[in-house]
């Protein structure tokens, strides 16, 4: 069974290789892993054609290039010019990367030294939120909402309901949630609102708002599909606990 592993030689392990970790950074289908393994080398090439030769035509594919550069460029200014704007444009580029932590660092240095601006309490609430420190994030995410409601595409206001169920206002956190949700339609804060209502018991109405979730990804184009694969994954785990 292993030997089909090596019937393409150093080729067939590297495609191998670049589709199974594609997969695990990605996490697309679970029925990919078995293609995979399986099939060995067709079943990675089949993999990568399919999931892995599209991302390259998304938009910003291969933005992490220019980022990695001129987050080196930016920490070499931060050595000459300890600014707020320095430390908040490093800031948006390690949110980008997935570094909360220290993207959280270069907010909390750049409010230190102004504080007339919204967008750096919102982007700090957002690596607040993904730490898990829903208290921190209600209060910036509280200032950003109450000074714009509908602030980035209304994200702020749905984020804000999120860390109010989060600490345990659930009432609050109702109807922040059915308001925001009038309006707007972004998958995250759909997806929160279903597991907000799973939590608190209301299973038919959790799972409606799910299948919603759920229709919607069929009339998506296939970029924004792929985008969002970490949130209609956990969509679907929560229909199958439904």
């Amino acid at each position: 069974m292993i030997s089909h592993f090596f019937s393409w030689g150093i080729f067939g392990v590297a495609l191998m290789s670049l589709a199974l970790v594609h997969y695990v950074r990605r996490q697309p289908s679970g029925y990919w892993i078995y293609i995979i393994l399986f099939l060995g080398p067709p079943g990675a090439l089949v993999y990568l054609a399919i999931e892995w030769l599209p991302e390259l035509f998304d938009p910003g594919a291969f933005h992490f290039i220019d980022r990695a550069r001129r987050m080196r460029e930016v920490e070499n200014s931060l050595r000459q010019n300890p600014s707020a704007g320095n430390y908040e444009e490093l800031g948006l580029l390690r949110l980008d990367k997935g570094d909360w932590h220290g993207a959280r660092v270069c907010f909390d240095r750049a409010l230190e030294q102004r504080s007339d601006s919204i967008d750096p309490f919102y982007r700090r609430a957002l690596a607040e939120v993904e730490l898990g420190d829903f208290s921190a994030a209600r209060a910036d995410l509280e200032r950003v909402v109450t000074a714009d409601a509908g602030y980035d595409f209304q994200r702020a206001a749905g984020l804000l309901a999120y860390a109010d169920w989060k600490t345990g206002d659930l009432d609050r956190a109702r109807r922040l949630f059915e308001q925001v949700l009038r309006t707007s339609t972004l998958t995250e804060t759909q997806l929160h609102y279903a597991e907000f209502l799973a939590e608190c018991g209301d299973c038919e109405a959790a799972k409606h708002q799910a299948r919603g979730i759920r229709d919607k990804r069929a009339g998506m184009p296939g970029f924004q599909r792929r985008r969002e694969r970490k949130l209609f994954r956990a969509n679907a785990a929560l229909l199958r606990k439904l």
